[in-house]
């Protein structure tokens, strides 16, 4: 399995916006082959929200990121000054992942 994170400085007058879009987007990678989850992670301290898709291969996620779902919901256009810096992926394949046993 493949996570992939994007993290996205966003200034704080800002926030609520880009929560807003993420509540409202039409879940195309939700129904993309491969595409497992996707969590939204809201920073406790700092600027930086992490957007964590999770994917059965590498070649899962390549594909999304090629393919027009892709690219239709990342065409909204963004409110001038939403983000303090550039964002950045970072990609890893899980190898262990432990849960609490009740």
């Amino acid at each position: 399995m493949i996570v992939v994170q994007n993290h996205i400085p966003v200034n704080p007058e800002f926030r609520d916006e880009f929560e807003r879009r993420f509540r409202e987007r039409n879940g195309d990678v939700d129904k993309f082959p491969g595409f497992i989850r996707n969590d939204i992670l809201k920073p406790v301290e700092g600027n930086e929200y992490i957007v964590m898709t999770f994917w059965k291969s590498m070649e899962d996620f390549r594909a999304w990121t090629n393919s027009q779902d892709f690219h239709n919901a990342h065409s909204k256009k963004i409110p001038e000054g939403m983000f303090s810096g550039k964002s950045h992926l970072t990609i890893h394949e899980i190898i262990i992942s432990t849960e609490k046993l009740e």
